[in-house]
């Protein structure tokens, strides 16, 4: 078994056993889901647990099967502890921005890896943005540069908009999680993929002018 399986087997299995618990358990689940007013005072471990809790086994498998697709592009590239750095690190600037955004909502309350998967989906991005993605409902590949731009694009217009029961916000902050950890991690990209660090950062760049003005 390789670094790349080992690290991905123990996310998914963490993330399997904290979410069937909470499944059975509703106080557990309510204890550690991510929840404003609980952050508020002083229960800042949500901000990190409420990321190995979700809604439901459908939800647990979408994000753990887009992980899976996904990490192996980033352990590949950097390494098995960089991945690590970067999934937790997206899954906690996710929450944040979320928190950023629901701050004055008491009762808001979220739970889900997404964050931190969009932020190994976009790193993966970032590192090798020639990919194709393929979906069902779209019968060509598509660059995978595209697909990031257009799923930042859309959480921008779920976020203004309050598109379904979908924690928009911290999908984008664990997207732009993933793009600042890589960078970091790997400044090379900047003298290899200069124009895709350009083009992945207008949907953040978008983002703050519309916060900014007050149109978000």
């Amino acid at each position: 078994m390789d670094n790349l399986s080992l690290v991905t087997i123990i996310i998914i299995v963490a993330n399997a056993i904290i979410s069937y618990k909470g499944f059975g358990d509703f106080n557990f689940f309510e204890k550690y889901k991510f929840q404003i007013g609980a952050i508020q005072r002083g229960e800042k471990i949500r901000m990190f647990s409420s990321g190995f809790l979700h809604a439901d086994t459908q939800h647990l498998i979408f994000n753990m099967l887009s992980l899976y697709f996904f990490a192996d592009v980033v352990i590949n590239h950097l390494g098995a502890f960089p991945f690590i750095i970067i999934y937790v690190g997206s899954l906690l600037l996710g929450n944040l921005l979320s928190y950023y955004f629901h701050k004055n909502e008491y009762q808001y309350s979220a739970v889900g890896a997404s964050g931190a998967v969009s932020g190994i989906i976009y790193s993966a991005i970032l590192l090798q943005p020639g990919m194709k993605l393929m979906f069902f409902f779209i019968p060509i590949a598509i660059p995978a540069y595209l697909f990031g731009i257009g799923y930042l694009l859309y959480s921008i217009y779920g976020m203004k908009n309050s598109i379904g029961n979908i924690g928009h916000d911290a999908h984008f902050g664990g997207a732009v999680g993933g793009y600042l950890f890589t960078l970091l991690l790997a400044p090379w990209l900047f003298q290899t993929n200069m124009l895709m660090i350009v083009l992945l950062a207008l949907p953040i760049v978008l983002l703050y002018i519309l916060k900014r003005t007050g149109k978000l």
